[in-house]
């Protein structure tokens, strides 16, 4: 995330691009919520109709039906998106560190995407705030390894590693997957751009009335983030968010200024190692080399975390996670009155983040392949009063 004044190629630090800081919320963000807030999330609030949708289900989502989706389903579908984007950062995060050649194509991919789905983050907290919600994000913070929140994509695992084929292939790719890929096959589950395309028919049905306060405006990488004003602003975002992530059903290409291959094929691109190229009206992986970057072997993170850190490690890990949790709360704030005040303080703490990332990714893990990694742990659930 960046700030406004910073140049559309400029990384706070060497950290994130103005391009996105929220860009690929579509619809496939990974990973999930922790066991706890998982159900409390599924849990349909007191009262409730039996009908009524709960903010932790896709599937139940989508089988409420279309006419009876008003504002209050927008907002819960809206807070599944928050949790989706902010769910695919972190492992794009890790294999974009663990990259050496900071300056090589592969790392450049990444990080351009990583920009993107940063600035999706921000569209969909703005079409929150705009119907009258607030995007919980530091409630949406997700645990490690796990599923994508909400249910789409059933059976993909997000984890946390050094970039390998297996990352890209099995996380990375299954999390962008469109309906229907140009050059391969993929599995019938829910996408992120199915889900938003039910959002946008939301939207154009229940026509709420729309508020411009508490949203944040600045560009974000190279996108320019923008106040929702009416429905076609709507629109032009959920559009944007899909066509990053997925491309369109004729092009791998982001026909919205600028023309960078979908993410989706982008990560194809790494996998396959050669760039997608249409021959004779076809797409091929066929085109130049993307040859596969020199990593750091950073390890898959293991479900509960790093066992018997030695102290080095501990201190490195709670180092992290302690700056982890300061933008967590800052992008909280910055949906709720604070503006781009939290936005700028985000920014600062995401600074952060990279030096103890790499310095960990340097310890080799005794007795096992790899070194060790971050482990983004959520932060914990706030004290009752």
């Amino acid at each position: 995330m960046t700030d406004a004044r910073e140049g559309p190629d400029t990384l706070p630090g060497t950290c994130f691009k103005r391009r996105s800081f929220l860009a690929s919320a579509a619809f496939a963000a990974a990973a999930p919520v922790s066991a706890a807030r998982a159900a409390q999330a599924a849990e349909p609030p007191a009262g409730s109709s039996p009908t009524a949708p709960h903010r932790g289900s896709v599937g139940h989502l989508l089988a409420v039906p279309e006419e009876a989706r008003g504002v209050d389903w927008i907002r819960s579908a809206l807070q599944v998106a928050v949790q989706l984007e902010l769910s695919t950062i972190p492992a794009y995060l890790c294999g974009w560190w663990s990259v050496k050649d900071r300056g090589g194509e592969v790392a450049r991919l990444i990080r351009r995407i990583v920009l993107d789905e940063m600035y999706h983050l921000g569209v969909v907290s703005n079409l929150l705030v705009a119907v009258g919600g607030r995007p919980r994000i530091r409630d949406a913070a997700p645990t490690y390894p796990g599923p994508l929140p909400g249910g789409v994509r059933a059976g993909v695992t997000v984890y946390l590693s050094g970039l390998t084929k297996s990352l890209v292939h099995d996380v990375m790719m299954a999390i962008e997957a469109p309906e229907v890929p140009l050059a391969q096959g993929t599995n019938n589950s829910p996408t992120i751009g199915g889900f938003y395309g039910e959002l946008q028919k939301a939207f154009r049905t229940a026509a709420p009335e729309l508020s411009t306060r508490g949203q944040l405006s600045g560009y974000i990488g190279s996108d320019d983030l923008r106040p929702v004003e009416n429905l076609d602003d709507v629109e032009r975002s959920m559009e944007i968010v899909k066509e990053q992530g997925e491309g369109t059903a004729s092009s791998p290409s982001n026909t919205f200024e600028d023309d960078h291959p979908a993410h989706y094929y982008a990560f194809s691109e790494i996998y396959h190692g050669q760039r997608l190229h249409n021959v004779s009206g076809k797409w091929e992986f066929t085109g130049s080399a993307v040859p596969f970057p020199d990593v750091r072997p950073m390890a898959r993170v293991p479900a509960d975390g790093w066992p018997h850190p030695p102290t080095d490690v501990q201190r490195l890990l709670e180092r992290f996670d302690s700056t982890y949790h300061a933008v967590l709360d800052s992008l909280d704030r910055a949906w709720v009155g604070d503006g781009h005040s939290a936005l700028s303080a985000a920014v600062h703490s995401m600074r952060g983040l990279e030096d103890p990332a790499v310095e960990l990714m340097g310890i080799a893990i005794p007795d096992a392949p790899g070194t060790y990694g971050p482990q983004f742990r959520p932060p914990p659930p706030p004290r009752a009063t």
